[in-house]
């Protein structure tokens, strides 16, 4: 079969994919660049497979591509897909769930990390020029004294200023307990933090163990000191947190969300953050990307870490869902049945 290949790939591991099917590479795959739909209907040709990751997948271009027979999408919910369309022409959907969730959870808990530890805003502050001595220190120590070595000691010295709250002991609320959800709740029981899980689509048996312990959302804004968002957006899940539960939350609090912005309230936070309703937040996600230059996360509040959405950015991520695509397009081919199929075909 053949096969136009527009997504990002791992390269040591082409060979397998080529050993299977003719692979043709174009789009994001050949130079980082998305595909219209008309390109996408060109490039189809006589194509069977389609291999995507950013690409939109619509309507138009799912009925023009004649010889269609599959679609891949690299990426955990494939949400440029036209699944309802692709299930009418009767064209199974692959998808790779679970292909980001060990980065993306170790990310969420660098973002809780830098936000409790306000490392962000010391090195920000050194790179500016402050609390930087115009040469090199010789430090001195009196007679009967050990040599200490402090950066500054005053109301506005760094350890003052930067002063932060540890992991242990504190209770981590996390918002969805699914792959990455999961993750996060064991990393940050290594750190010796208590977990409450608001999730009411799991079982209380899959999560007690006496340090992980199912709560009411209620329960969990009020009693936790890190606040974790790992939901899928839903009608249920959209605007989750807003205003109301940002006023139940501790000042001391700190939000964290590296799912999608559409969880969270965005005007409601900034209002939080803005009169200190709580101690800060951690943002990989937003309401609209990019953020716009006079973004109060930009340009006001300093009580924020922010990142241009790179949770599930790493190389591991494209090698996990390259070899899962390797072996679903086996099973394709071999007449087995598919373990990442989206979408129900007849």
């Amino acid at each position: 079969m053949k096969a136009l290949v527009t997504a990002e790939m791992d390269k040591s591991l082409m060979n397998q994919l080529e050993s299977i099917i003719d692979v043709t590479i174009e789009g994001w795959g050949k130079e980082l660049r998305v595909l219209n739909e008309d390109e996408l209907i060109s490039y189809m040709k006589d194509n069977e497979i389609l291999i995507t990751s950013y690409d939109q997948i619509t309507k138009k271009v799912i009925e023009n591509c004649k010889n269609l027979k599959l679609i891949v999408c690299t990426r955990a919910n494939p949400v440029n897909i036209d699944v309802i369309a692709a299930t009418e022409k009767n064209i199974p959907v692959i998808y790779t769930p679970g292909r980001n969730s060990d980065c993306t959870s170790e990310f969420t808990m660098a973002m809780i990390l830098n936000a409790a530890r306000k490392i962000p805003m010391a090195y920000k502050a050194l790179k500016d020029g402050k609390y930087l001595a115009d040469s090199k220190i010789v430090n001195e120590t009196k007679d009967g004294l050990k040599e200490d070595v402090t950066w500054a000691l005053g109301s506005d010295s760094p350890y003052v200023t930067f002063k932060g709250s540890q992991l242990k002991g504190k209770i981590l609320g996390i918002l969805g307990l699914g792959s990455i959800g999961k993750r996060v709740a064991t990393y940050a029981r290594a750190f010796g933090m208590y977990i409450y899980v608001y999730d009411p689509y799991i079982p209380e048996i899959e999560i007690n163990d006496n340090v992980q312990t199912k709560v009411s959302l209620e329960k969990l804004l009020k009693e936790s000191d890190f606040i974790t968002c790992h939901c899928k957006v839903t009608k249920e899940t959209t605007g989750l947190i807003g205003q109301k539960e940002f006023e139940i939350m501790k000042d001391t609090a700190y939000f964290i969300n590296s799912s999608r912005g559409a969880i969270v309230n965005e005007s409601a936070l900034i209002d939080a953050l803005r009169n200190h309703k709580i101690a800060g937040a951690a943002l990989d996600v937003y309401e609209s990307e990019p953020l716009y230059k006079d973004h109060p996360f930009i340009n006001e509040l300093d009580n924020i870490v922010i990142t241009p959405h790179l949770a599930g950015a790493t190389n591991d991520a494209i090698s996990n869902h390259t070899a899962m695509i390797i072996e679903e397009i086996k099973r394709y081919l071999n007449g087995d049945g598919l373990l990442f199929q989206y979408n129900h075909t007849k």
